[in-house]
């Protein structure tokens, strides 16, 4: 209750041996290196792909569906907003930390001490008015308002809410990184999707000619130009087509459910034109110069702003070294009566109270939080520089991947031609008896690997595409 008059109190009675305490463990120190090579190739063309945004970089009417549907639903993405939600209010709750704190408080009680007491006899001797005595069991009654404020001489309170700010920074750039992720996720598995439906409807293909082709045989059976043997063999590879149609299948039913679940919807179909997949050429590509990405890629924004936090927190565990100083005050109203609450001054009551404490002796866990904190910048900076470095070498892989892929998707593409042009001239040959049944397997056999392997290397194109998007720091902006 509110029962002191006037208390002001200030602790300095160890204040010259605290401040004389006050020294901090020497910490390990280490220089934070950000330096990235000039260029990528040579070239200082500062054109970045990464500056496209995703609507502009993917036309595929129905990938841009899926994604914008991805980025409203995606539970892993939500759960990343909320955990945005929660840095926001630790920064909230860091500056009220710098405020004073003031709460309102009322109160009431009853006080029934023994006559025969030093308190018992003082209240039977004392009037509370001429003629009146102190009432006997005494009631207690009070309002007022109560305040306490540590003063940040330090800095500390002032820096924990700089330190969380910079988090709160951080969180939104990993939630850009997450964004970045998603639809470079949702992009390969519709790439793929496509590539899978290309491949189910080349063996369908391949079993409506190796059909004919057997029921070639079974003619050439009958009129005693081939054996049994030739025809079971034809029978076979008709039977090893179709089983690779219920694999696709099975294939495609997985990526779509897939890309629902980063949709954040139930197993359906998804929309696509399986069509256009051949016709697909990866666009130019802009790598700009390296050191872009310091700005273009998030997760190396999140990591130097968990540095900057980290090298904050060392500061707020230093200032645990030195004094500190804590004010409070209340002002109210306390009387034995309602009646008589809010008679002033008589019953106005206020009190102020400063103290001022620094750590003497056993300081063990405060050096503790101060060397952890420095050790956790350190590992920041490593974190960082490490997120530099394998930005760098995502994008010089992904340049290379590109490159290497246009060659490859060349040869194949002429490889295909040649082995479609070999099954028309084995089954030619085969008609009239030039070449055996063996060849014609062979060369059926060959010419549907190349074609699946063609398809493979498109899907792998389109990979690259969506990959060097990523890695440049594109599609959260």
């Amino acid at each position: 209750m509110l029962k002191r008059i006037l208390y002001i109190s200030l602790g300095v009675a160890s204040l010259t041996f605290a401040v004389s305490s006050c020294k901090t463990p020497e910490l390990t120190e280490k220089a934070v290196n950000n330096a990235v090579p000039e260029s990528y190739n040579g070239s200082q063309d500062t054109t970045n792909t990464a500056d496209v945004v995703w609507q502009e970089y993917f036309s595929d009417p129905y990938l841009r569906a899926l994604i914008d549907t991805a980025l409203s639903n995606n539970q892993e993405l939500n759960i990343t907003m909320q955990e945005i939600q929660i840095s926001q209010n630790e920064v909230r709750a860091r500056k009220g930390e710098i405020l004073p704190s003031v709460n309102i408080g009322a109160g009431a009680g009853v006080d029934k001490v023994g006559r025969y007491t030093s308190q018992g006899a003082n209240d039977a001797n004392t009037e509370i008015k001429p003629g009146k005595e102190m009432p006997d069991p005494l009631q207690d009654y009070g309002l007022g308002a109560f305040a306490t404020w540590e003063v940040d001489i330090w800095k500390k309170l002032r820096n924990a809410k700089k330190s969380a700010l910079t988090r709160y920074l951080g969180s939104v750039e990993g939630k850009n990184f997450m964004v970045t992720n998603l639809i470079a996720e949702i992009a390969n598995s519709y790439y793929e999707l496509l590539a899978l439906d290309n491949e189910l409807e080349i063996v369908k293909q391949n079993i409506e000619i190796q059909n004919n082709a057997l029921e070639i045989v079974k003619y050439q059976k009958q009129a005693a130009r081939v054996t049994e043997l030739a025809v079971r063999r034809f029978e076979a590879q008709v039977l090893s087509t179709k089983s690779l149609q219920y694999g696709i299948q099975q294939e495609i039913i997985e990526t779509e459910n897939r890309i629902n679940f980063l949709v954040g919807r139930f197993p359906q179909k998804v929309e696509r034109d399986h069509r256009v997949f051949t016709d697909l050429i990866p666009e130019m590509i802009h790598a700009g110069i390296p050191s872009q990405l310091l700005a273009n890629r998030p997760d190396i924004r999140q990591a130097e702003l968990e540095l900057a936090a980290a090298k904050i927190d060392v500061s707020v565990a230093k200032a645990d070294f030195y004094p500190k100083l804590e004010i409070s005050a209340g002002l109210g109203f306390n009387a034995f009566n309602t009646s008589y609450l809010f008679t002033t001054p008589q019953s106005l009551i206020y009190n102020l109270a400063g103290e001022l404490t620094a750590p003497l002796i056993n300081r063990n866990a405060i050096k503790a939080r101060y060397l952890s904190a420095n050790a956790m910048q350190i590992q920041a900076i490593f974190n960082y520089e490490q997120t530099i470095l394998n930005a760098y070498i995502e994008v010089v892989n992904q340049l290379s991947n590109i490159s290497n892929l246009e060659s490859t998707y060349t040869l194949k593409n002429q490889q295909v031609d040649a082995l479609t042009q070999s099954v028309d001239i084995s089954n030619d040959l085969f008609k009239s008896a030039r070449a055996d049944y063996m060849e014609v397997l062979l060369t059926q056999r060959d010419a549907l690997e190349s074609k699946f392997e063609l398809i493979e290397t498109k899907m792998k194109q389109m990979h690259a595409k969506v990959n060097i998007y990523q890695a440049l720091g594109g599609g959260w902006k």
